[in-house]
């Protein structure tokens, strides 16, 4: 079994040959198990731990097998996070690169929903999605999962503790019973069990044990960034530290030429390494990082396999890669031969999650590091500096500038030390020796920015003394707050907890700045600080609360569109209207407004809390 090849598991030639253009020869254990499985048509229930290879042991089975001559998804993968689901798409479409007519499509929440509806108008193959967002589209009409041959639930576990039972289980009941079926997870709690024994029907089960990567040699380092400062941060860290050869890995081969040629421009000797280089220029780039004669190598994950170079004393995650077990193998490029290594990852606010399912696997923290400060490259830069003039002080090179610098000082009349600094000064300007660098602003979580610009947000003492400071405006809503209409009640079983939730997740919004929340039958309202960014706004008015559209908006005195000349009332004490004439500011008396009169207006214009009374205006 541990000889085995990808070639000899029996997938399609379409198939295997993308997998041998990937550089992958050696299945993993869960695909050694896995795909013969899903090959015969069988239904699996996969325990492996994150990082094992599951992604390729599901997907490269039911490529082969699978009938993608339909319009509608023939394949169907439920993950618990939009990275994760972003991660599997592009695994899926890289192993399918060479089947025609196969598309893919990561559907989640916090994408524009009108781009996903663009997209599934496109023949798509595989939807790769989160329960949450896949539910809005069965409820929109926009998927149709009535010809799907194959249904995968990745990280199952993960998905159910999320909260998201009971999206997943109305999703597989829209899938045929035909269906093949596989569900992986790393544990098995209970309400694993009850979707296993409820949907996967008659299976084969596959157990993986996990295991311990080692790598005590290398010395382990995380830089949390924004991606817009990725580059700037790279060039912090490439001066700041101390080393020999360096390894930079990159999730595309664009980006190995990107960051390549970027790097040039600012003084360092980098070259690209990736698969779409002739074997000769690979082998060359690696013999010049060999010789000394290159420094840095920006590199992807399949460029890089089989590299072994001693002096390589750094290796930089440019990119978080996707699954642990490419992480050790890019850190494991470095420390050979029993030295000691440094490995530094760069980590985006969105990223978290990958850094903490690193750190699980290994079963090692990985030490936070400070962004590199001017001064810290201010002394390197010295530093390096002053050892370059000694080595050319001591090898003679200067000995027939000699008489120049004595002409200049007798011209000038000016002491040597002075002439010494202005030459200095001058071989210095393409890399002042003392930088003036801005500090790159922290890099906060998505909706934390707005958070740290006001004064809720200092601290959890702080938060709760602010809070009780709130004080109620005379229109019922607390100073400093506008008030959002949410289309989900207690008809929909949600509770305040769930829409603290979901705004929390969508946004980044923390609980303490989410305002009153009132719950009604068929509709809610929930109060946010008015100096939320509107991309956040945009953001929440795509999401979804215990699979159902929230259809997000604010309050105001305006009624839904097409409908003039009424206001809500702002209490909300209780569900009903009061007219306006014009923009007159005063109020008539509110009264409750009869049943057979709203009926119409409910009928057309479903669940909202405007009710019609009459109607002013031209006649």
């Amino acid at each position: 079994m541990e000889e085995m090849n990808f070639s000899d598991l029996g997938l399609s030639p379409q198939v295997l040959e993308a997998v041998q253009k990937a550089g992958y020869e050696v299945p993993s254990p869960i695909q050694q198990k896995a795909i013969p499985v899903l090959l015969k048509g069988k239904n699996l229930l996969g325990t492996a731990q994150t990082g094992t290879g599951k992604t390729a042991a599901f997907s490269l089975p039911l490529l082969s097998k699978l009938d993608f001559s339909h319009s509608t998804p023939a394949m169907l993968v439920l993950t618990p996070t939009r990275e994760l689901s972003i991660q599997v798409a592009e695994a899926i479409q890289s192993f399918a690169v060479a089947i025609p007519k196969v598309r893919t499509l990561a559907v989640y929440g916090g994408q524009d929903i009108g781009v996903q509806l663009k997209a599934l108008k496109r023949n798509i193959s595989v939807v790769i999605a989160t329960p949450g967002r896949l539910l809005d589209h069965i409820r929109r009409g926009s998927v149709s999962l009535a010809r799907v041959q194959a249904v995968v639930l990745d990280e199952a576990d993960e998905m159910l503790d999320m909260g998201f039972m009971e999206d997943v289980e109305s999703i597989l009941k829209e899938i045929p019973k035909t269906a093949q079926r596989a569900l992986f997870s790393a544990t098995m709690p209970e309400a694993v069990r009850q979707i296993v024994e409820r949907y996967l029907g008659e299976y084969e089960e596959v157990r993986i044990e996990g295991k311990t990567a080692t790598v005590e040699n290398i010395n382990q380092r995380y830089i949390m960034v924004r991606p817009q400062h990725k580059l700037e941060a790279l060039t912090r860290v490439l001066e700041s530290e101390t080393a020999d050869g360096i390894l930079i890995f990159v999730r595309t081969k664009q980006e190995t030429a990107e960051v390549a040629e970027k790097l040039e421009a600012r003084g360092f000797n980098a070259a690209p390494l990736s698969g779409d280089l002739a074997q000769t220029l690979r082998e060359r780039t690696i013999n010049r990082l060999k010789l000394g004669k290159l420094d840095i190598v920006v590199a992807t994950d399949v460029a890089a396999r089989g590299i072994d170079v001693d002096r390589i004393s750094l290796v930089v995650n440019y990119d978080v890669p996707y699954d642990t077990e490419s992480y050790v193998h890019r850190i494991g490029r470095t420390g050979r031969a029993g030295r000691t290594g440094n490995a530094i990852l760069f980590v985006t606010p969105r990223e978290r999650r990958l850094l903490k399912m690193i750190e699980k696997a290994t079963r090692q923290p990985i030490a936070s590091m400070d962004m590199p400060t001017g001064l810290q490259i201010s002394e390197k830069r010295v530093e390096s500096f002053k050892k370059k003039v000694l080595e050319n002080l001591s090898n003679g090179s200067g000995e027939k500038f000699k008489e120049l610098v004595q002409d200049l000082a007798e011209e000038a009349g000016v002491p040597l030390i002075e002439l010494a600094a202005t030459l200095t000064s001058l071989a210095q300007e393409s890399q002042p020796l003392f930088p003036e660098m801005q500090e790159l602003p922290p890099a906060e979580e998505r909706g934390k920015q707005f958070k740290a610009e006001k004064t809720f947000g200092l601290g959890a003492e702080e938060n709760k003394r602010l809070r009780k400071e709130r004080k109620e405006g005379l229109d019922g809503i607390e100073e400093g707050f506008l008030r959002y209409y949410l289309g989900v009640g207690r008809k929909h079983h949600v509770s305040p907890r769930d829409i603290v939730g979901a705004i929390a997740g969508e946004s980044g919004i923390s609980s303490a700045e989410i305002g009153r929340i009132k719950l009604f039958d068929k509709f809610s309202t929930v109060e946010l600080p008015e100096t939320v960014p509107e991309a956040l706004l945009q953001i929440l008015e795509q999401m979804s609360i215990r699979g159902n559209p929230s259809k997000f908006r604010l309050m105001t005195e305006e009624a839904p569109k097409g409908i003039k000349d009424f206001v809500v009332r702002r209490s909300f004490s209780q569900d009903s209207l009061v007219s306006r004439r014009g923009k007159s500011k005063t109020r008539r008396e509110e009264r409750p407004v009869s049943r057979k009169k709203e009926k119409p207006f409910r009928e057309s214009h479903g669940d909202t809390p405007f009710r019609k009374t009459r109607r002013f205006g031209r006649r």
